[in-house]
């Protein structure tokens, strides 16, 4: 099933998801990462080389493994967001939400009326949930997830009001842009203190919100750190740190 009516009921539910980051331009190998253990896939459209046909081939062989897909869209590409939810992903994960009014654009476009704009024409879904189209749309704002980024001083300065927009779920925090903001440009450390103490307001924030608080690590013992601190949803490095931590390994065995 494509859609997945529980995925936001889990986000929820207590124990932290952990997330597989794919943006080669390979479908496969999203499906591969959906085989494994993950509880759902992120196809990064945004820095990832994989585009809007392969990310639409991307996520039924997500939903074949039984997973959600959720898809990070480009800057303030917020139509791109209804056609991905159209063929039935399962979040949308929409970077530099830096104001009220881009929050807003967002859950306009990934919901459907009266909480926003989003347009019919979810028929990859309809084909992929056997849900009929009233039922979709009756369920479809409950079905998917949106997440505004934050990213920026800008972002955590006006958090709370982020939250509070109509049609958003959640924010997922972007630690290494965050690091550079918080630097003022002057160098990247999402581990830095300085980033973890804003960590510790948005997830305050979105707790007290009584919404999701999603987060990108570097490695498998970042997202450790990051989910025993409470966040719902981790993504963890990339399919392309997960090859080269796999030719690594492979290597180092061999030339022992």
């Amino acid at each position: 099933m494509l859609t997945h009516p529980s995925f936001p009921e889990r986000l929820k539910g207590g124990k932290p998801l952990l997330t597989a980051w794919c943006g080669l331009p390979d479908p496969s190998v999203a499906g591969i990462l959906a085989r494994e253990d993950f509880d759902a896939v992120v196809l990064d459209t945004q820095h990832g080389s994989i585009d809007f046909a392969a990310s639409l081939q991307a996520v039924p062989l997500i939903a074949a493994a039984g997973k959600p897909a959720l898809v990070r869209i480009p800057v303030g590409d917020f139509a791109s967001a209804s056609r991905y939810l159209d063929a039935g992903a399962s979040g949308i994960i929409a970077p530099m939400i830096n104001t009220v009014e881009d929050a807003r654009r967002l859950a306009a476009f990934t919901k459907f009326p009266p909480v926003g704009e989003r347009s019919w024409g979810a028929y990859g879904a309809l084909a992929l949930s056997g849900l009929e189209p009233g039922e979709y749309l009756r369920t479809a704002n409950d079905l998917a997830v949106s997440f505004a980024m934050v990213e920026t001083r800008e972002a955590l300065a006006i958090i709370d009001d982020i939250l509070a927009v109509p049609g958003i779920d959640g924010v997922f925090i972007g630690p290494s842009d965050l690091s550079i903001a918080l630097a003022g440009g002057k160098g990247l450390d999402p581990t830095s203190a300085e980033v973890d103490k804003a960590l510790d307001h948005a997830l305050a924030r979105v707790k007290a919100a009584g919404k999701i608080a999603a987060i990108y690590a570097v490695s498998g013992a970042r997202a450790a750190e990051l989910s025993a601190r409470g966040f719902h949803m981790v993504a963890i490095g990339s399919d392309i740190s997960m090859l080269r931590t796999g030719a690594h390994a492979a290597l180092a065995a061999a030339r022992a």
